[in-house]
C-alpha cells in the first residue's frame, strides 16, 4: 500500500525550476518509493548495488550514457564521481528536471551538492510519514498554532483518538510499518533488522567505528534524552567515549536524519539566554525499540512518556514545514538562565508563536507563564499560544492562547 506524500507536490514545483532535485532523508523514509511512485516513466538506477557502484567508478563518464536522463539515482552519495558529470551534463543543456538525486547521508552528499551543484540543485528534506498522510489529509500547509489552521484541520480530521495516536507513536513513522496489518513481532524485527542495516550501511561509510557495542550504547543514550537539552559530557559519560568522539558521532545522527538539534531562539536584547540546543530523536518508534519499550502499555506508563510524546509533536510540527519545501524551518525553543522555558517557538515574519507540549488531557493556564517573558523581545509581537495535548477537543484556554488537540496538528 502506497501512502500518498505531500512532498509529491514539492518535487513536482522544483522539478519545473531546477534541473537537478536532491532529496534527503533517513533509511527508509520512503525517498525513491514515493519518486517512483509518481514518476514511473524516470530511468533508476541504485548504487546501493556494488556493480552499478564499481561500473561508475570503471567508467563514469559513460555512465549517462547508459542512464540516460531524466533518471532517478538513489544512494548518490556512494559515487562522488558522478557529480562532476551531472554539473557538464546541466550546464550544456539546462533542461529542468533531469536529476533526481536521493541520500540517506547527507553531510557527504551536502557536500558535494555544495561544491559541484551549486545553484543547479532544490534541495528537499523528508521525515516518515506524518499523521496527516497517514489519515489521507489533503491540507498541506506548514503548522502555525492560529485560527485558520485549525478550523481546516478539524473539517479533515476524524474525531480524537487516544489509543490510535498512542499506538501511532509507540510503531513509529516507517512506511513500511504501515503498509500491511503487524503485529509487535514484526515491529520488533523491523528495527532490528533497520538499526543493523543503519549501523552497516551508514555509519560505517563516514565512521571508523572500532567499538561497535559503545556506538549502540550511544544511540542508546540520545533515544533515552530525547526533548532535552544536549549536553555531550553526559552522553560521553554513558558510553565511555570522550566528548569529542560523542559530538563526531551525534553529527552523523544529525546528518542522516534521525536526530534533530532544535536551537534555542537568541535574540541580542538578553544576553541570559540558554544557548545549548534541545535534541529531539525523530523516529519515535525507533526510539521505543531502543529503550524497551515493547508495547504501547509499557510506555504510556513509563517514565519517559512526557519525553516521547514531546519528540512525537515536535515532529509532526517538523515535517509540515519539510513537506511544504521549508528545508530550514522557523522552530526554536526558549530557555532563561531564570529556567523560564517555552517547548518551542515558531517564527512568522515578526511574529512569534509560543507552544507548550504536555501529555495532559486537562492543561491549565500555569502551563504557559513562561509565554509572558516573550512580550520584551523587540520588534516581535506575539501571536496566539497553544498547548498540544491530549485533549479531545479544541479549547480557548485564555484570550491569546488554545489547547490543540495533537491530531489537529
Amino acid at each position: 500500500m502506497y501512502f500518498h506524500r505531500h512532498l509529491e507536490a514539492v518535487v513536482e514545483r522544483i522539478a519545473k525550476r531546477k534541473s537537478v532535485i536532491v532529496l534527503t532523508g533517513a533509511r527508509q523514509v520512503g525517498k525513491s518509493t514515493m519518486l517512483k511512485e509518481t514518476s514511473p516513466a524516470l530511468n533508476y538506477i541504485a548504487l546501493n548495488n556494488p556493480l552499478v557502484r564499481q561500473s561508475v567508478k570503471v567508467s563514469p563518464s559513460l555512465f549517462f550514457e547508459t542512464y540516460k536522463p531524466p533518471v532517478i539515482v538513489d544512494e548518490i552519495q556512494k559515487a562522488a564521481e558522478l557529480f562532476d558529470y551531472i554539473k557538464d551534463i546541466v550546464d550544456d543543456n539546462k533542461i529542468k528536471g533531469q536529476f533526481y538525486l536521493t541520500g540517506s547521508q547527507s553531510v557527504k552528499l551536502m557536500e558535494n551538492v555544495s561544491d559541484s551543484l551549486a545553484g543547479r540543485a532544490g534541495i528537499i528534506k523528508m521525515l516518515g510519514l506524518s499523521m496527516r498522510e497517514l489519515n489521507g489529509i489533503t491540507y498541506k500547509e506548514a503548522f502555525l498554532p492560529t485560527q485558520e489552521h485549525m478550523n481546516i484541520m478539524t473539517t479533515e480530521v476524524s474525531a480524537f483518538d487516544y489509543s490510535k495516536i498512542v499506538r501511532c507513536i509507540h510503531k513509529g513513522f516507517f512506511p513500511e510499518l504501515h503498509e500491511t496489518e503487524s503485529d509487535l513481532k514484526d515491529w520488533s524485527d523491523y528495527y532490528s533488522s533497520y538499526f543493523q542495516t543503519y549501523i552497516e550501511k551508514d555509519v560505517r561509510d563516514v565512521l571508523n567505528i572500532q567499538d561497535e557495542s559503545s556506538f549502540i550504547k550511544f544511540v542508546k543514550a540520545v533515544a533515552s534524552l530525547t526533548g532535552e537539552m544536549l549536553n555531550y559530557t553526559t552522553i560521553a559519560e554513558i558510553c565511555g567515549k570522550d566528548v569529542k568522539t560523542v559530538k563526531a558521532w551525534m553529527s552523523v545522527m544529525e546528518s542522516s536524519g534521525l536526530v534533530y538539534l532544535l536551537e534555542p531562539y537568541y535574540n541580542n536584547f538578553n544576553k541570559r539566554l540558554i544557548k545549548s540546543p534541545k535534541m529531539y530523536f525523530l523516529d519515535t518508534g525507533l526510539a521505543c525499540w531502543l529503550l524497551g519499550w515493547n508495547t504501547p502499555e509499557q510506555l504510556t506508563n513509563g517514565a519517559m512518556w512526557g519525553h516521547i510524546f514531546e519528540s512525537f509533536v515536535f515532529t509532526e510540527i517538523l515535517k509540515s514545514y519539510y513537506n511544504d519545501g521549508i528545508v530550514k524551518p522557523p522552530l526554536f525553543y526558549y530557555r532563561d538562565k531564570d529556567k523560564n522555558e517555552v517547548d518551542l517557538l515558531i517564527e512568522n515574519g515578526d511574529t512569534l508563536y509560543p507552544i507548550e507540549i504536555k501529555t495532559s488531557s486537562d492543561p491549565s493556564k500555569s502551563m504557559i507563564r513562561a509565554f509572558r517573558c516573550l512580550e520584551k523581545i523587540p520588534s516581535k509581537k506575539l501571536g496566539n499560544g497553544a498547548i498540544i495535548c491530549l485533549a479531545k477537543e479544541r479549547l480557548p484556554l485564555t484570550e491569546n492562547a488554545w489547547i490543540i488537540p495533537a491530531n489537529l496538528i
